[in-house]
């Protein structure tokens, strides 16, 4: 790695598994000190952090549940304290409930929203109070808000669509002050929730340019793009990275 970002402060979101985890380590072996959020499986945290350590950063596990705007907010806050700022925003923490219009409870679409967007809203709002120019905020959207082509996805592509709105309107907020946001939306990635073989999986390579899951590093690799200088005049975009599949 060339360590184009290194000595940069950022935090990740639901770091400890899947995607997250993948960003965590990605941005610590570019050099930036790390901090995420985790809500459960304080031992799988620690991994993530002992990973992140060995790399040669300070590393930073924190409990949170992205429901709830007050934990959310104390992360930003933590994070600035123990690392001494911010500089990246990952908003990646999110959840899935699958289940058809006549069976999908409020309560599980009310926490999709408050995870999924409000949380995003929040933890933004937060982080840009401390972010100087050139600060980074990415969210982890999903190539759902492009195509959803199963039943029982409405709520979960209406949230992902939400940040595509978000993420324009403020890049116009943010971008006299130097800062950009941007969404990276993945297609299928193999992951522990979401193994790239079985039924599911294989209904989905059929609709694919690529017929694979793509991998976490990708994603990582995406985001870790996005963090550094190269990336400074790409603000307010949805970037697909899903194998053809929206193609």
């Amino acid at each position: 790695m060339n360590h184009t970002l290194k000595n940069k402060r950022a935090l990740i979101t639901g770091g400890s598994r899947g995607i997250g985890a993948a960003i965590v380590r990605r941005l610590a072996s570019e050099g930036v000190d790390v901090a995420f959020t985790y809500s459960s499986s304080p031992d799988r945290a620690n991994e993530i952090v002992q990973a992140a350590q060995a790399l040669g950063v300070q590393a930073l596990a924190i409990q949170a549940d992205s429901a709830e705007a007050s934990q959310v907010i104390a992360a930003v806050e933590q994070t600035v304290e123990k690392l001494g700022g911010i500089d990246i925003l990952v908003n990646n923490a999110g959840v899935l409930a699958i289940a058809p219009i006549d069976d999908f409870t409020l309560a599980d679409f009310d926490r999709t929203i408050a995870v999924n967007v409000r949380a995003v809203f929040v933890a933004t709002q937060a982080a840009v109070k401390h972010m100087k120019e050139g600060g980074r905020i990415i969210n982890i959207g999903s190539a759902n808000a492009e195509r959803m082509p199963f039943a029982g996805g409405s709520v979960y592509a209406m949230s992902k669509s939400a940040l595509q709105g978000l993420v324009q309107g403020l890049a116009r907020d943010l971008g006299p002050r130097g800062i950009t946001i941007n969404n990276v939306q993945p297609g299928p990635i193999a992951t522990e929730m979401n193994p790239p073989e079985g039924e599911f999986a294989e209904m989905l390579k059929k609709l694919m340019a690529l017929p694979r899951y793509g991998s976490v590093e990708e994603i990582a690799g995406m985001v870790a793009y996005l963090a550094g200088p190269e990336a400074g005049y790409i603000t307010g975009a949805n970037l697909m990275i899903d194998g053809g599949f929206s193609a």
